[in-house]
């Protein structure tokens, strides 16, 4: 399995060297290179590349879904009104 940096399983080949013969210390790739802007405009364009990978609806399918949803909260609403009134009306029974 691996992860957005390379492989969990095998170390880093930078690992081996210790903290003195590394002077310049680590950078963290692209990223530190990168000021705030830089970043935020990297984030962006990721995030248009994600959006562009997703499968859109078509006009007749959204048309679908949505009347589905609006039928089922419908029912549902009917559902809990026929439901609340049966429980005010052994409420008012019960209790007078």
């Amino acid at each position: 399995m691996t992860d957005a940096v390379g492989s969990i399983d095998k170390p880093d080949a930078d690992d081996d060297e210790t903290p003195e013969s590394n002077k310049k210390g680590r950078k963290g790739g692209k990223r530190g290179k990168k000021g705030p802007m830089g970043r935020l405009a990297l984030f962006y364009r990721q995030i248009v590349a994600e959006l562009r990978k997703v499968v859109w609806p078509t006009r007749n399918q959204l048309t679908t879904y949505t009347t589905v949803v609006i039928v089922f909260v419908v029912v549902m609403i009917g559902l809990v009104t026929v439901m609340d009134y049966g429980f005010q009306r052994v409420v008012k029974y019960v209790f007078g």
